[in-house]
């Protein structure tokens, strides 16, 4: 049965937030990640990549809100606890210095990271009938499997 946010019962809603909940954490992760690679990416390919990085964190930035509104939106709560979604997030913060070819690999597993993650939701969303989440959530995922697609485009 289709739902909408309003008629999902209290177990689909906190099954759903959850499941974006996760996703928000890893993605606002992979965030500063591209962030952090923008910044400090250095190299023959510094041009592209540099501009590559920001696309990436640019987009994610807008995809943190417009799933933490989605968790709004179906009555959860929309953590914004930066130690929890570190905690809480599959993708691993990058920590020191990377080679242009490190920052890539890190990233484009990161993009996939959070694809499988947004799978997940989407799948979640499906179970309980919520067709306008499990949409967001491949719409998404999309997303950042051309991202990884990219990044490793890069690797040969």
């Amino acid at each position: 049965m289709t739902q909408t946010a309003q008629s999902l019962s209290a177990s689909a809603q906190e099954a759903i937030c959850e499941a974006l909940n996760q996703a928000v954490a890893e993605t606002v992760v992979t965030t500063m990640m591209a962030q952090n690679f923008h910044w400090n990416v250095t190299g023959m390919a510094f041009g592209p990549l540099h501009a590559l990085f920001q696309e990436i964190y640019e987009d994610h930035f807008t995809a943190q809100d417009d799933l933490a509104e989605r968790v709004k939106a179906i009555g959860g709560h929309a953590n914004g606890v930066l130690a929890d979604m570190v905690a809480a997030s599959k993708v691993d913060e990058f920590t020191g210095h990377g080679t242009d070819k490190e920052m890539i690999a890190a990233l484009a597993a990161a993009q996939r990271t959070v694809a499988e993650t947004l799978a997940g939701t989407a799948a979640v969303a499906e179970e309980h009938g919520d067709l306008l989440t499990q949409d967001l959530a491949i719409g998404r995922g999309q997303v950042h499997e051309k991202f990884a697609w990219l990044l490793s485009a890069h690797l040969g």
